[in-house]
C-alpha cells in the first residue's frame, strides 16, 4: 500500500490534492451534521449571529479557499506547505460548496428543494477530483500516445473534438454528463449522440418541427426522471439531510 501510495500520489505531485479532497469531503460531511444538529435543536451547536446578522459558513469558506488557493500556488506540488494549503483550500472548498444553492439563488434555501442542488454539486466535484486522482485528464489526452503527444496538431485536435461533444451534451440539457464528459471523453460522446431532455437548446431549436423526435424525447426524460429521481433523492436524503417539507394550501375563508 506504502508503495502504491508513493507511485501513483506523491511521485506525480498528487499528494495535495489527496489531501484537498480528503479535508472537503471531510468538511462537508461535518459541516452537514452540525447543521442538521442545530435543525433539530440538539446539542451545544447554534447559528452564529453577531449583531443580528446570520453567518453562513460560506463567508469564512470563501477566506479559506481564496488563501489557501493562493498559497497552494505559490508553494508547489511538493512539500509540507503544499500540503498544508492544500487542506486549507479543501476546508473553504467544502463550506463554500455546501452552500452552493444559496450562490446560486442568492437566497437561503438550504432546507428547501433547491437546496439539493448543493448536495449534487459536492457529489460531482468529490467524483471529478477522485477521477483526477485515478489519472484522467481533461478531455481524454491523457489517451494519446507518445507520438500523438508530441504532436501539437493531435493534441489539440483531441481537445477540440471533446470538448466539442461537451458542447453537444450541454446543449441538450445534460449538464452532469458533460462535466463528468470532460475527463471521459466516452460519457460526452454517448450524451451528445443520444435524445436531448425536452426543455433543453438543442430541443428548442432542432425539435421545433420533429414532432416523433421532440414526443419520443418527452418520453425518454419521463422514464429517466421516474427510474431516478426516487433513488437520487433518497441519496441526496442521507448525504445532507431531507429539506423541509412545503405544507399545502389550507382552504381559503369560509372553505
Amino acid at each position: 500500500m506504502g508503495h502504491w501510495l508513493h507511485q501513483n500520489i506523491v511521485e506525480p505531485g498528487k499528494l495535495p490534492l489527496l489531501l484537498a479532497l480528503g479535508s472537503f469531503v471531510l468538511t462537508f460531511a461535518i459541516t452537514r451534521f452540525i447543521t442538521r444538529m442545530i435543525r433539530a435543536g440538539k446539542g451545544p451547536f447554534r447559528n452564529i449571529t453577531p449583531g443580528g446578522v446570520h453567518i453562513h459558513h460560506v463567508v469564512p469558506g470563501v477566506v479559506l479557499s481564496v488563501v489557501g488557493g493562493f498559497g497552494a500556488v505559490a508553494s508547489g506540488q511538493h512539500g509540507a506547505a503544499a500540503g498544508i494549503w492544500a487542506v486549507v483550500f479543501g476546508v473553504g472548498a467544502g463550506l463554500v460548496l455546501d452552500e452552493f444553492a444559496l450562490i446560486m439563488h442568492l437566497d437561503d434555501v438550504y432546507w428547501t428543494e433547491e437546496g439539493r442542488q448543493s448536495v449534487e454539486v459536492v457529489v460531482l466535484t468529490t467524483s471529478l477530483v477522485v477521477l483526477v486522482l485515478a489519472g484522467f485528464s481533461p478531455f481524454g489526452v491523457d489517451e494519446l500516445s507518445g507520438d500523438q503527444q508530441q504532436n501539437r496538431l493531435g493534441v489539440v485536435l483531441t481537445y477540440a473534438v471533446n470538448f466539442g461533444f461537451v458542447l453537444i451534451a450541454l446543449f441538450k440539457g445534460k449538464a452532469r454528463m458533460a462535466v463528468i464528459g470532460t475527463l471521459i471523453p466516452f460519457i460526452a460522446l454517448f450524451a451528445a449522440l443520444r435524445l436531448a431532455r425536452p426543455a433543453s437548446p438543442w430541443a428548442r431549436r432542432f425539435y421545433r418541427k420533429r414532432h416523433r423526435a421532440r414526443a419520443r424525447a418527452v418520453l425518454r426524460a419521463y422514464h429517466h426522471d421516474v427510474r431516478w429521481a426516487g433513488p437520487r433523492r433518497r441519496f441526496q436524503d442521507l448525504i445532507g439531510g431531507a429539506p423541509d417539507r412545503t405544507p399545502l394550501p389550507g382552504p381559503g375563508p369560509g372553505g
